[in-house]
């Protein structure tokens, strides 16, 4: 599995990626389709590092990681996120799993992430995973429950 970052010259990609999930964006922002420019906001920015997942010479999902969220200074998923052309076919828990090694190889004893409260396929899939619930915070506008694994 590889981890290509996100670039100007890949963000169409992206945005595929992201268009092939309606479902959560109408619960992140009550669209079913994100813009390019909304795309390109969230992961092309000097704060996160965002790329995408490629097995077997396919694209097949995003993930965006931000190493240290100023309102923690925790390192946080920001999005791990599987082409829906894919779903339920066990992509995301290996996406997962190949990330949190990396994770590991760079040192980080933990990571945090927020799921929306109406994402419940979410809430199932990453306690599965063996993160814990923590509390509960805002982000846009909307409520999350927020989550950590400890990686050491």
């Amino acid at each position: 599995m590889i981890f290509e970052p996100i670039t100007e010259n890949s963000i169409q990609i992206a945005l595929e990626i992201v268009n092939s999930n309606p479902d959560y964006n109408v619960l992140e922002n009550g669209k079913p389709l994100r813009s390019l420019s909304e795309v390109s906001n969230d992961l092309l920015n000097s704060v996160s590092e965002s790329f995408l997942v490629v097995e077997d010479n396919r694209y097949i999902g995003i993930v965006d990681f931000l190493e240290n969220n100023p309102k923690d200074n925790k390192p946080w998923l920001g999005l791990l996120m599987i082409n829906g052309s894919y779903h339920s076919l066990g992509y995301g828990k290996r996406v997962y799993a190949a990330f949190e090694e990396k994770l590991k190889q760079r040192q980080f004893k933990n990571v945090r992430i927020g799921v929306l409260q109406e994402n419940l396929i979410a809430l199932t899939f990453w306690k599965s995973l063996g993160f814990k619930f923590y509390g509960t915070s805002n982000w846009r506008e909307k409520v999350v429950d927020c989550f950590e694994k400890q990686l050491m």
